[in-house]
């Protein structure tokens, strides 16, 4: 059987076609070398992925093109799990976790017959099927500046665009491993209409700080000048006798922190929820028990009663209705007469 690597007729060594295609063959082998000499150790070691590839963990877009790659080991990498903003100079998240590992960060090239919303979608399918936990999600300009994300977080001008055509999501994966790999993905839509994806996955070691780094500060400032503010890091879950109860009642344990620096404050805490497979009333009823159900932790660990009025309006204030942001805890101030 013939291969189809040689050729059907025969070429001699000494003949121009020889000449010619030896010559095309080691400038070939040449630029294979240089390559190969310029790709960074970490990545030709077995069992790692070869500089520039996907990461086992998500499935690129289809048709998208890597465009920017890079892996290191970090000791303490921020997860932001919080809208941006500029206090005293710095860019900080109002929530956000430390951790060490090792980080691998893509950039892909989106097909421009798409939208931000068909990628999100593609990504966050991905995360479903597997059972991932959001931790935190926003949309448009209810994430901030993307000159923030793009410049001070992510450190990729690329990635600046419009704020109405920006997502941004962070997740922790849910996998057969010890430690559960961290990831986050920010979508953008430039003002040339070019789209990308930027996809970070964090393989940690351990958490430096196991619970979110909330900086109620910053917190406060913002429900002060925005006059509402979604809290992170409020989860619940299903006890034994199927009602809900806080996962984590020390969890609130910053909005303590908040009110009592803060003692003129006063705040409508409102829980809102979603979900097609609920009627309305269901969910009206879920996210006023919900909302009480923080309202009693507050009070037990004292906060007067006066300065909180807790209720659940269900789905009927989405903010954020497209993404999981609009399952929700939000403190709406309440402007003194």
């Amino acid at each position: 059987m013939q291969s189809s690597f040689f050729p059907q007729h025969c070429v001699t060594s000494d003949s121009p076609q020889f000449t010619s295609s030896f010559a095309k063959f080691s400038a070939s082998l040449g630029l294979l070398l240089l390559a190969l000499l310029s790709t960074p150790a970490h990545a030709q070691s077995a069992g790692e992925q070869t500089a520039g590839a996907d990461h086992p963990l998500l499935m690129r877009f289809p048709d998208s093109e890597i465009v920017e790659y890079d892996r290191t080991n970090e000791l303490n990498h921020q997860l932001v799990l919080g809208t941006l903003q500029r206090t005293r100079g710095e860019v900080v998240p109002e929530s956000a976790e430390r951790l060490k590992g090792r980080v691998t960060r893509i950039v892909y090239a989106i097909p421009s017959d798409y939208q931000v919303s068909d990628v999100r979608e593609f990504f966050v399918q991905q995360l479903r099927e597997r059972g991932d936990s959001i931790l935190f999600s926003c949309e448009g300009r209810a994430c901030g500046s993307s000159n923030y994300w793009a410049n001070d977080i992510f450190k990729r001008r690329i990635l600046y665009g419009p704020e109405r055509n920006q997502y941004y999501l962070a997740a922790r994966s849910n996998t057969a491993l010890e430690n559960d790999p961290f990831l986050a993905l920010y979508l953008i839509t430039r003002a040339n209409k070019r789209l990308y994806a930027y996809v970070e996955i964090i393989e940690s070691e351990i958490a430096v700080a196991p619970q979110a780094l909330v900086n109620e500060g910053l917190l406060a400032a913002t429900l002060r000048e925005k006059g509402s503010v979604v809290l992170p890091w409020v989860q619940f879950n299903t006890a034994d006798g199927g009602e809900e109860e806080l996962d984590d009642p020390s969890a609130l344990d910053y909005l303590v922190r908040l009110l009592r620096t803060d003692p003129e404050i006063r705040v409508y805490l409102v829980s809102h929820l979603s979900g097609p497979e609920l009627s309305l009333e269901s969910l009206l009823e879920q996210s006023e028990k919900r909302a009480q159900l923080i309202n009693a932790v507050l009070l037990e660990k004292g906060i007067e009663s006066g300065r909180i009025e807790a209720a659940g309006v269900g789905p009927l204030a989405p903010s954020c209705a497209l993404s999981d942001c609009s399952d929700r805890i939000e403190l709406v101030l309440i402007q003194s007469e």
